[in-house]
């Protein structure tokens, strides 16, 4: 198979990145790659934790020179990592935290130095190499690795990068609040300014003060890749946001009406992307003009035996989708809720993603998520449902439920909280849902 290379930007002295308001050049990427490169350990797995996203690139590139693996696991729990050391026992992390990650090897990021004045080509890796592996993020339970090659991983940039029309906007500032480790901010953040001739933002945002900072200080074009929870916060705060010419979102799918929303005040076009781990990215959609969903170029989907199964194009090897599927063709679908997400009540069906999407939709909600818990002997099950909401009652808002869900699915309990523990992507892990309905189930139910 063909060797690809590193990065597609035009000439040495192009900005890659941009950290503190200072742009990094593609020579000096090329000088931290190969430096970093030289000094790994000898092995076969690294675990990239680095939380700066140049630094993160740094260090996956460098280990595809050495032709080690990243291993990039949904989350950092000591249970997880201790998981990781038992089934890839030669793994180490790179880090650019000030202190060792646990009982892990850690190798520390380097400070950065100025390039010596060599000239440096763009190296190239072979497609079939294997260049990282990815893990399930747990919302269903336990994470599954799943195996990504340097090859699959560009085809799927480029063809991102083709379908979202990013090379309109060379050499475009992105800015993004997921981190890298995830699938979709491997992607959508690190990836396609690889491959798309980009300049990477190297910090992650969280509170919706320093996102809209650090967008007004990258110059134009520049654009968001951010999550319906981010996305939301934003959209509450008052004041002029800064204007976009890029603006992607996903991990969960937006109303229409948030959808235009961001268009309006963002006075860019909002695209959604879908896909997961298994595949990686499939499809898009403007969420204003349509519901359906658009596969890739040279993607297909096909129905056999109650599942939709993904392949073709940048997907290596066809896999079933853990998703409710309704196909309009072998390219275009609409999107009804995770398979497991299924619930049955008195003869009703509906799933969580929709009862979410209704309980997210009511004014003064902030955040709010539906739980189907365990069923225990004979007892009818009952839903629960999680919500930050502060400036509402329980009756209000239950009022408010009733005029959009059939009264089956009604949540009870309905339990207000401060906030819900959701990871770096804006998902909510099962364990973490579980502990919350521990949590409510310890207080009898009165919420």
């Amino acid at each position: 198979m063909e060797d690809i290379p590193l990065i597609r930007h035009d000439s040495g002295g192009a900005a890659f990145a941009w950290r503190g308001g200072n742009p990094i050049g593609v020579d000096q990427f090329l000088w931290d790659v190969s430096r970093l490169a030289a000094s790994l350990p000898d092995r076969q797995h690294i675990f990239n934790l680095c939380a700066d996203r140049y630094n993160f690139v740094v260090g996956f590139a460098a280990a595809l020179l050495r032709r080690q693996i990243n291993l990039l696991p949904p989350n950092y729990t000591p249970g997880l990592i201790e998981q990781l050391a038992q089934c890839y026992p030669d793994v180490y992390c790179l880090t650019d935290a000030a202190s060792a990650h646990g009982s892990l090897e850690t190798v520390f990021f380097p400070q950065p130095v100025a390039p010596d004045s060599a000239t440096r080509t763009v190296p190239a890796i072979p497609a079939e190499q294997l260049a990282a592996i990815v893990f399930t993020s747990g919302s269903t339970g336990q994470p599954v690795p799943h195996g990504k090659s340097w090859g699959g991983l560009v085809k799927s940039a480029l063809a991102a990068a083709d379908r979202l029309g990013v090379r309109a906007h060379p050499g475009m500032s992105l800015l993004g609040t997921v981190p890298p480790q995830h699938m979709y901010g491997l992607e959508s953040t690190a990836l396609i300014a690889m491959h798309g001739g980009l300049t990477m933002h190297a910090g992650r945002p969280f509170y919706p003060a320093d996102i809209r900072a650090q967008l007004e200080a990258l110059p134009r074009p520049r654009g968001l890749v951010t999550t319906p929870v981010h996305l939301r916060a934003l959209l509450a705060e008052p004041g002029a946001l800064p204007g976009l010419d890029f603006l992607l979102c996903a991990t969960a799918p937006l109303s229409p009406q948030l959808a235009a929303e961001a268009e309006a005040r963002f006075g860019a076009a909002l695209y959604e992307i879908y896909g997961c781990t298994e595949a990686g990215q499939v499809a898009t959609r403007r969420t204003v003009e349509t519901p359906e969903w658009q596969a890739f170029r040279d993607v297909k989907l096909r129905q056999e035996e109650g599942a939709v199964w993904v392949g073709g194009g940048h997907v290596e090897a066809e896999v079933a989708l853990g998703d409710v599927i309704e196909l309009r063709g072998p390219e275009t679908f609409l999107l009804h809720g995770r398979t497991a997400d299924l619930v049955n009540i008195a003869g009703k069906r509906t799933s969580l993603s929709n009862l979410n999407y209704h309980l997210n939709s009511i004014a003064g909600v902030f955040d709010g998520v539906f739980v189907m818990p365990d069923e225990e002997g004979a007892d009818v099950t009952r839903l629960m449902a999680f919500v930050v909401a502060p400036d509402l009652s329980s009756e209000a808002l239950t009022s408010a439920l009733r005029q959009r869900i059939d009264a089956a699915f009604l949540p009870r309990p309905l339990c207000f909280v401060d906030a819900l523990p959701r990871n770096a992507t804006g998902k909510l892990p099962r364990e973490a849902l579980s502990r919350l309905v521990s949590h409510a189930a310890g207080k009898a139910g009165q919420c």
